[in-house]
């Protein structure tokens, strides 16, 4: 890490470049993306290539000794941190990284438990499905090219750290799907109870579009359809589920299948 006094300065080159990066333009055209937040950057710290560092003095007080040699560290009051940050609440740091090589297919898609989302397009909702995924046990998640870009700063947030531990693959995702090495569910209004229905701890789950849900190409490849059913039958509820709680929802249905072969310690914990 640079001594303070060899520390550089926080310049308007440097704010037009941290602000570029909440567009997916300028990330794609710098090669980078931001993560903000003590949480965030203390798990993603060694999982990408650091590009520079902005944090307060108080922050670097405790966490210097966390960054790798040589880190390009510029020390920024609160008043910086506010013209740099895309949160409401100024943060502590911020991380600025290289942006990793495209995440490559798995070898055979659908042979564990793995998750698929179709144009998912509210990037707190996509972070939101990484950092549960996470939880679930998954390390990688395909996805329409179309979804939304899961370097999105929001996106980075909302997966508080675990987008260090599961990959997005974007890929052609009808294509994958009619290849894949196990069953491919979706969920929809006419499915199968997914509380009685039996799950097995392999195949693919598709979760759709906060509006639309899965659409038809994808859905032509789906060959168990689920429901999520509203508690109790017949009573006036809301429209739908907000896709991440019901991703949340389905998950956790088929590793509660899995705790019955498996004895796994019980882990508990929310924020």
């Amino acid at each position: 890490m640079n001594s303070d006094a060899d520390a550089p300065q926080l310049t308007r080159a440097m704010q037009r470049l941290v602000r570029s990066l909440a567009d997916v333009k300028g990330r794609r055209k710098a090669g980078l993306f931001v993560a903000e937040g003590d949480k965030c950057v203390r798990d993603t710290l060694g999982a990408f290539s650091l590009h520079s560092l902005y944090a307060t003095p108080a922050w670097l007080e405790r966490g210097a000794a966390l960054l790798p040699p040589g880190a390009q560290v510029i020390p920024v009051g609160r008043a910086g941190m506010a013209e740099l940050t895309s949160l409401s609440l100024q943060p502590d740091v911020m991380a600025v990284y290289a942006l990793p090589e495209p995440a490559e297919l798995p070898e055979h898609p659908g042979s564990t438990l793995m998750l698929a989302l179709d144009r998912v397009q509210d990037p707190g909702n996509l972070g939101t499905i990484i950092r549960t995924a996470d939880w679930m046990g998954l390390d990688t998640i395909l996805a329409s090219r179309d979804t939304v870009d899961c370097f999105n700063p929001k996106c980075i947030q909302s997966t508080m750290g675990a987008i260090a531990r599961v990959r997005v693959v974007y890929c052609d995702l009808p294509d994958v799907l009619t290849r894949a090495d196990g069953p491919v569910f979706g969920t929809y209004l006419d499915g199968e109870n997914i509380y009685t229905a039996a799950l097995p701890p392999r195949g693919i789950l598709v979760m759709g579009n906060e509006g639309r849900g899965i659409g038809p190409e994808v859905t032509a490849a789906v060959t168990r359809r689920l429901l999520i059913p509203s508690y109790p039958p017949g009573r006036p509820t809301s429209e739908s589920l907000n896709v991440a709680t019901a991703t949340a929802i389905a998950l956790s249905q088929f590793r509660a299948r899995a705790f019955t072969t498996h004895s796994t310690p019980a882990a508990h914990g929310q924020d």
